[in-house]
């Protein structure tokens, strides 16, 4: 009886397959008349007739802003989707680690606005949960900080997101009123340098968290050339502060680490004819461009010692910058020619084995056009993460070039506030402690 079930079971199968067969069969017969007498009747009967079944849509691949994306078109009733409704008891049941870690995905400067939902929002930022989820997160994306005073001395900044092309202006009033500029960013940390009166000090702070705090006054409290560098993994920051400004050779290179919370004295650097006092970080590395002896400074942060690199500079180099890469990648940039028709913007890399610098890309001769009017006019260059950002101090426009994938491209909506603005990339990040 198993053995008949069996057969039974199969034979049966078999004969519904045939069924099926036949079915589809029928139906392409009537494919084929339908078709037939389509085509048989007139064009305008075609033209209503065809692709009228909603089930029946195209999936047309567009690029809008750059994103690859599939649309499907439907070419006959299009069917809308019914709104889910949101039910207040059952969000209400929603972890608090899983929306911790909803609210630590968004961009940091939407976090302001979600504030004026609860009051539970409104502290998000002191809930160490959302802090913990936010810095596992991977970056928002490279920022522009534009950094400025307007005629009453009130600094005034705003940040200009790169993936989301929008300004936001930050609030910089929670400073000091004493005299000071931007040094740069790190990490989320934005560190500035200045006059109290007549007393040189450093502060850092985080514009997100509107936190901030004054540096213990170094040794030779004098207007240094000041960098600083944040490590996540500790959490930590230090700044590194070389040579007077004023040319006072004597003064040893010091630098703070938050942890300790001081100042230490290292080596002073050797009496060398600085091009500069731009300097580049990477590596555990800081580079200084030197005219005599020519070539680079380089200061280990681990040995507190300096080497000179005798890396010569490129021929009829006017004016150039280090910027510093990814890992170990160290770039010059800067302009060759003495004439303003034969002048172009050229990137070298440093070879590190043959201690020589190795042109990558030049800029077009449109983009350098339109930065660069005037053989004359100044410009400004920096980089973060293989982006190397240029700004022209009068035409008050923002170019960028991505080393990695060699695309030059304007940096939309990006327009300097002032002649006077100091520009500096900005990793915008609520998890960054001054302390």
């Amino acid at each position: 009886m198993e053995r008949l079930g069996f057969w039974g079971l199969l034979m049966g199968s078999v004969e519904k397959s045939s069924d099926s067969r036949k079915l589809v069969t029928c139906s392409k017969n009537r494919d084929e008349e339908s078709s037939s007498s389509s085509s048989s009747a007139s064009p305008l009967k075609r033209s209503l007739s065809r692709n009228t079944s909603p089930s029946r849509q195209i999936v047309v691949k567009t690029k809008p802003r750059g994103l690859e994306e599939e649309t499907v078109a439907s070419f006959g009733k299009q069917v809308v989707a019914a709104d889910v409704p949101m039910e207040e008891s059952i969000w209400a049941m929603l972890p608090e680690d899983l929306l911790n870690e909803i609210l630590a995905r968004l961009p940091p400067f939407m976090i302001f606005r979600i504030r004026s939902v609860c009051k539970k929002w409104n502290l998000i930022l002191q809930d160490n949960s959302f802090l913990k989820f936010h810095s596992n997160v991977s970056s928002h994306g490279p920022c522009l900080l534009t950094f400025w005073k307007n005629s009453p001395q009130v600094p005034q900044c705003s940040v200009f997101s790169l993936p989301l092309k929008t300004w936001y202006k930050v609030p910089f009033t929670f400073l000091p009123s004493w005299a000071f500029w931007l040094v740069g960013s790190s990490g989320g940390l934005v560190c500035f340098s200045g006059l109290d009166g007549l007393t040189f000090r450093t502060l850092v702070c985080n514009p997100l968290m509107q936190s901030w705090r004054i540096l213990p006054s170094m040794h030779y409290n004098q207007q240094r050339q000041l960098i600083m560098v944040v490590d996540r993994s500790e959490k930590s920051f230090k700044v590194i502060a070389t040579s007077d400004i004023y040319g006072d050779k004597s003064l040893p290179t010091e630098v703070y680490d938050s942890k300790t919370d001081k100042w230490s004295l290292h080596q002073i650097m050797p009496a060398v004819n600085l091009c500069s006092s731009k300097m580049a970080y990477c590596d555990s590395r800081l580079y200084l461009e030197t005219l005599s002896p020519l070539g680079l400074m380089m200061y280990r942060l681990d040995t507190g010692q300096w080497e000179h690199i005798p890396a010569k500079f490129p021929r009829s180099l006017l004016d150039g910058y280090l910027v510093a890469g990814t890992q170990k990648r160290l770039f010059l940039v800067g302009r060759i020619g003495l004439y303003s028709t034969l002048q172009s913007m050229r990137i070298w890399e440093l070879d590190h084995t043959k201690v020589s610098w190795v042109e990558i890309s030049r800029m077009p001769p449109k983009y350098f056009r339109a930065l660069l009017r005037l053989s004359a006019e100044r410009f400004e260059c920096f980089g973060q993460d293989n982006l190397i950002c240029f700004t022209s101090w009068n035409q008050g426009k923002g170019l960028l070039y991505n080393v990695d994938k060699k695309i030059w491209s304007w940096i939309s909506g990006c327009a300097l506030q002032s002649c006077n603005s100091q520009v500096c990339f900005y990793e915008p990040r609520f998890d960054a402690s001054v302390n």
